[in-house]
């Protein structure tokens, strides 16, 4: 299993929220859906995640020498803009970290009872999702068998995940997908200038399929979640 990977994925979000929680001064502050979305497509799209911190530092000091603070930093897409400037710099010149251990970060039994678990979370949303929970149910009982490749068994996860994904949305009339993606516009006006096209249309897919997955009852199944 590769060593970075395990390091990467299971620190990546916490070291986000709290880094974020520790420069904006309050330990309490709860990211939002939003957040949370940003967070996951700055993963996907392989953003360092030494660039993060990086740019959360460099987006709060530059607000800190504003001459007028007209409102508080309320959400991680201020620092988007600083974050995408540090994964350029970065780009080429990151090194690669020290080893880790490569030991599973969690016990067997955790993570059987994980799986397990949302099998069961997933049969309760409803009708339609059967496939799915049985599919859950069998990486339970064969937990032993993907322990010491996590990799892989993320990747199954994902398949999954997005096997429920389409069929919540499914299940969604389009007033409701409209009501959404309003929702969504309205988080995002004030922070459109500052990211790429690219890079708001990686967030808002994320955004959308989280919501999708909340509103349907549905659990996330990726192995992050089990911290």
């Amino acid at each position: 299993m590769n060593d970075d990977w395990v390091y990467n994925y299971f620190n990546y979000f916490t070291e986000i929220e709290e880094h974020f929680q520790r420069v904006r001064g309050t330990s309490l502050f709860l990211l939002s859906p939003l957040d949370w979305a940003l967070i996951e497509s700055w993963k996907n799209a392989d953003v360092p995640l030494a660039a993060v911190l990086r740019g959360i530092d460099a987006a709060f000091a530059q607000w800190r020498g504003r001459k007028k603070k007209t409102q508080m930093v309320n959400s991680l897409a201020f620092c988007a803009q600083a974050v995408l400037t540090e994964a350029q710099i970065m780009a080429g010149t990151a090194q690669r970290p020290a080893a880790h251990d490569s030991a599973p970060p969690f016990p067997l039994d955790d993570l059987r009872e994980y799986l397990a678990r949302n099998a069961a979370a997933v049969l309760q949303a409803g009708a339609g999702y059967e496939e799915i929970a049985a599919a859950l149910d069998r990486l339970a009982a064969e937990a032993g068998q993907h322990y010491h490749d996590l990799e892989d068994l993320e990747r199954r996860l994902t398949v999954l995940e997005e096997k429920a994904i389409a069929a919540a949305r499914g299940r969604q009339s389009e007033e409701q997908l409209l009501d959404t993606r309003r929702e969504l516009d309205a988080q995002l006006r004030p922070y459109r200038s500052k990211m790429t096209a690219g890079h708001l249309a990686l967030l808002e897919k994320q955004y959308l399929e989280r919501n999708l997955l909340e509103k349907a009852g549905l659990p996330r199944l990726s192995l992050f979640y089990m911290r």
